[in-house]
């Protein structure tokens, strides 16, 4: 499947198959995609517990809580809790010490002194920053994002769920003080149509991007559009008709009725 058709598919999955199980494989292709992701200063903040229903203690599945949309977190088979560790900051030397080794930072034959001299003294000066919320989050939603999109890639469907119970997930699940839960991600084979009711609705594209200054609209090519569209990177817009029927059909089936919206 090409990037393009994939990224087509990429929209929440909210609907899950509780009784077929996801092989084992499938979750080690998400979590290598997200591994190999992009990652200031090679820091690879990112970590995840991946609680597979199926063999989790009763009390890690009961420590997983959102609350919104909670009944994803109960009838998902998967859920990867994916958090950041701050801890590795404090290997940042070692990090950029490896990158100048693999060739990926630096030039010339003075690159060495200036590494040791300069950065990783720039570095050390700015630790307690570098552990604070901000472009660490970014890069770890870098490495959500493609393992995002190997789920998809496998035939899975995925939704990403945000909790404010990450202090209490972290205790329930023995993660370390220097951990911060970024998001709770539901994964298995999807119970509802691929198209998930349709594309959902998005800002115009000249409100949401510039070229050069604020307030000029990026130019917008139709020919562009239309050749994502023909790649199936667009779709039809929602709601599809036949959605309202599938959502009544998905609420007997999953022992959803009287939730609503939650």
């Amino acid at each position: 499947m090409q990037l393009r058709e994939v990224l087509g598919r990429r929209r929440s999955i909210r609907f899950l198959d509780p009784d077929r199980p996801v092989e084992i494989d499938k979750i080690q292709r998400i979590l290598e995609a997200a591994r190999i992701a992009s990652h200031w200063g090679n820091v690879q903040s990112l970590r995840a517990i991946v609680v597979m229903k199926d063999s989790a203690p009763s009390q890690v599945i009961d420590a997983l809580e959102a609350p919104i949309a909670g009944f994803q977190i109960r009838i998902a088979p998967v859920v990867i809790v994916w958090y950041l560790d701050t801890a590795a900051v404090d290997a940042q030397a070692d990090r950029l010490r490896e990158l100048l080794a693999a060739g990926a930072l630096g030039f010339g034959e003075d690159k060495h002194r200036a590494l040791e001299e300069n950065l990783i003294p720039l570095f050390a000066s700015l630790i307690d920053t570098l552990k604070e919320p901000g472009l660490g989050e970014v890069d770890c939603g870098q490495g959500i994002a493609q393992a995002t999109l190997m789920a998809f890639e496998q035939g899975l469907g995925a939704c990403c769920l945000g909790t404010p119970y990450g202090d209490k997930i972290c205790a329930n699940l023995g993660l370390p003080d220097t951990a911060r839960v970024l998001l709770l991600q539901t994964v298995g084979y999807p119970a509802e149509d691929w198209q998930a009711g349709g594309q959902r609705p998005r800002r115009p594209f000249e409100e949401l991007f510039s070229l050069n200054v604020s307030g000029n609209p990026f130019p917008r090519a139709p020919e562009v559009v239309e050749e994502l569209r023909n790649d199936g990177m667009f779709t039809a817009p929602a709601p599809l008709p036949g959605r309202e029927e599938e959502l009544e059909h998905l609420k007997t089936r999953l022992g959803l009725e009287g939730h609503g919206l939650f």
